[in-house]
């Protein structure tokens, strides 16, 4: 009986020390976030005046901040933070979007294909980290302003104390920028396939493009995309902590890695206290070295040529 593809490539990638490491780490500090509102000892916004700057303890495994808030909580919130932006950016920037525009400009080509690669070479080339800030400095008041139309509603009333314009804000600014690299290793995987029996076949037999694309032609670009993806995923909570550090992200009282390795920095409180930026240094660095050891790991697994 043959081995289902899928669990040859774990199989492969289960060999890897390194690769199964890394997804310990990841799903660690994901799983952790995830359970956040569940199994975090504190609320992030706990503040307790009486217990600052408080060394490990039982009750604080990692201590407390300046106004007393537990870091294990805090880390726990933020890790939630990374998780909804990342996943918000992958699904709305590099898959829906970056996936369906290289589909359709190595398949249809032409004139489309000039249109979408032109627009990609455009946002390419344009400094994204500069824009960013500038997007997210610039727009924010207008985003704010919008989810205020909801204040007084049943359900989505209080939407800006929520944070949620902070989270909408910063996933959209980031998804902006990262269909293009995808969309660009699709486009150029389809030129090699759109001429192939089977895609031949399936035009013959009258398949229309939205069934060829998405039937035919993106299951076997799906190895390559994983790999983009897992790329993608530490690039894009970089990004997001790296906005927050420089105080255009997430806005306090809401948690981010962020936030707190912001709080944490200075001269000052890392002579006297260096665990308020060690705390949330530490998993940032483990999240973002797991990613790229992971997606080297698969790119060894995937690719025909190094396996």
């Amino acid at each position: 009986m043959a081995t289902a593809p899928s669990f040859v490539i774990l199989r492969r990638l289960a060999r890897k020390r390194l690769a199964m490491i890394s997804l310990v780490v990841i799903g660690v500090i994901y799983l952790a976030g995830i359970l956040a509102p569940v199994a975090a000892p504190y609320d992030f916004a706990d503040t307790d005046f009486g217990n600052t700057f408080a060394g490990p303890s039982i009750d604080h495994p990692f201590g407390t901040d300046r106004l007393g808030r537990d870091l294990l909580s805090r880390v726990m919130w933020s890790a939630q933070t990374t998780v909804i932006i990342s996943a918000a950016a992958i699904l709305t920037g590099s898959l829906a979007v970056g996936v369906t525009m290289g589909l359709l400009a190595g398949y249809v080509g032409g004139r489309l294909d000039n249109v979408i690669m032109r627009v990609a070479d455009a946002f390419f080339s344009l400094p994204d980290i500069l824009l960013l800030i500038l997007i997210t400095a610039t727009v924010r008041p207008r985003v704010e302003g919008f989810f205020d139309n909801f204040n007084g509603w049943p359900v989505l009333g209080g939407l800006n104390e929520s944070g949620l314009p902070d989270y909408f804000l910063i996933f959209g600014a980031l998804a902006l920028f990262g269909w293009v690299g995808i969309a660009r290793i699709v486009r150029s995987q389809v030129l090699s396939l759109r001429e192939t029996d089977y895609v031949m076949a399936a035009r013959a037999a009258g398949a229309r493009t939205p069934r060829i694309l998405f039937r035919h032609l993106l299951p076997n670009v799906t190895n390559i995309i994983v790999v983009a993806v897992t790329l993608s995923l530490g690039s894009i909570a970089g990004a997001e902590i790296a906005l927050t550090w420089l105080g255009i992200g997430i806005q306090p009282p809401h948690p981010s890695f962020g936030v707190m390795i912001f709080d944490g920095s200075g001269l000052t409180n890392l002579r006297a206290h260096p665990e308020l930026m060690l705390v949330p240094a530490v998993p940032v660095i483990a999240l973002l070295f797991a990613f790229n050891l992971l997606g080297d790991a698969l790119n060894d697994v995937l690719s025909p040529r190094r396996r």
